[in-house]
């Protein structure tokens, strides 16, 4: 039997296990006032604000990717649909763990499924997370039969993959979307800087820029730590896209901050303001300004920075609509508690160890390609099995 090299990261993430174990006793012995700093004026805090809102938007690649290589035809981008879809079922089950911790009562869970109430947004977002992460469990189920060899459910999976496809975009659409519509129910709480009728859209084009800026971080993060390496002309071209998802991110804010007449609060020096110029820095204004540079587009870790920013910014997106832009007419600052903290730290930890683990054993990076040198080239020129349409 082979023992584990100790290392820091190891000491580390153990440590950080514990304390997560810890806060998980204290929550479900003394209940969330023991355990958080949320209250009757603040009921949502990290466990939403980051565990759910991001922890969704994070795992955004893998309806993006599947589309595109399934339904639109983009083979070029195949080599990193696995990898892609470990990141989405892994960040699903994840948001649902927490949910378990954030909910009231959370052996109740089950209730939305046959206690219909369709005029509420998060009867649609439970109902939709639950479909989604069932269909990501399809999905992914086929790496496992790889592994173990088992043909037959292999080939019936394989038979009703692209409708599993499809059915996975129109649930990741509408609960993406949805998270953003849960919003609009708070007109004269949200602050005007983030309140607009625009939330659902905004919130589905940031998962889409989210989902392509996470796949390049994971691949670097991949490269670095688990010594798999993926076509690095895949990446270059990815950052096309992003820029160009960016780019119309950045005019639907702007253009509707600008008609709402909403820039005015952005630079009145407070802690809401900005917290907003923090976001607007790293997701639009900086990604914009280095992707732009043909040189930062070829320089892996560059394009690594970026990518990180990309993912940060939209962090304090989701945690500005969720928790800053809520305070004000609160009247209370919320920061976590320790035992929430910890219990958040202790979610992302798993998810990577989880990670590692599925693409040490599982065929994760089958396709991966090395690639010394980074060269930009025009699409029409690039080897791929089959044409693919521009819009991807």
């Amino acid at each position: 039997m082979t023992v584990p090299k100790v290392t820091f990261w190891r000491v580390v993430f153990v440590l950080v296990m514990l304390l997560g174990a810890y806060a998980t006793v204290i929550r479900f012995t003394q209940g969330l006032g023991a355990t958080t700093n949320l209250s009757d004026q603040f009921p949502w805090g990290i466990w939403i604000g980051f565990d759910v809102l991001c922890g969704v938007m994070l795992a955004a690649g893998g309806f993006t990717l599947m589309a595109a290589v399934h339904i639109f035809n983009a083979e070029r981008f195949r080599p990193i649909v696995r990898p892609a879809l470990l990141t989405a079922f892994l960040g699903y089950i994840l948001v649902c763990v927490a949910l378990m911790y954030d909910l009231g009562f959370p052996w109740r869970i089950w209730h939305p499924l046959v206690m219909w109430n369709p005029h509420s947004v998060m009867f649609e977002v439970g109902w939709c997370v639950t479909l989604y992460t069932t269909v990501l469990a399809l999905e992914f189920s086929p790496l496992v039969f790889e592994r173990l060899r088992l043909e037959r459910p292999l080939k019936i999976i394989h038979t009703i993959q692209i409708p599993l496809v499809i059915l996975g975009v129109i649930l990741s659409t509408l609960h993406q979307s949805s998270l953003g519509s849960l919003y609009l129910i708070v007109p004269g709480k949200l602050h005007p800087l983030w309140y607009t009728s625009m939330l659902p859209v905004l919130f589905y084009v940031s998962a889409i820029a989210i989902g392509i800026a996470m796949t390049i971080f994971e691949s670097a993060m991949s490269e670095k730590h688990l010594g798999h390496s993926l076509d690095k002309s895949i990446i270059v071209y990815l950052t096309r896209i992003l820029l160009v998802i960016l780019i119309f991110y950045g005019v639907l804010r702007f253009r509707d901050l600008y008609k709402r007449g909403a820039l005015e609060y952005a630079f009145t020096g407070s802690y809401e303001s900005i917290l907003f110029l923090a976001e607007i820095a790293f997701s639009i204004v900086l990604p914009i300004a280095l992707l732009l540079i043909p040189r930062i587009r070829l320089n892996p870790k560059a394009l690594y920075f970026v990518a990180t920013m990309i993912v940060i910014g939209f962090m304090i997106n989701r945690l500005n609509i969720a928790i800053t832009g809520m305070e004000s007419y609160a009247g209370v600052r919320y920061f976590p508690k320790w035992t929430e903290l910890s219990v958040t730290v202790a979610i992302v930890a798993a998810g990577f160890a989880i990670f590692g683990l599925a693409a040490k054993h599982l065929p994760i990076f089958e396709h991966g390609v090395a690639h010394e040198e980074l060269k930009e080239v025009p699409a029409e020129a690039a080897t791929v099995r089959k044409p693919y349409p521009a819009q991807v």
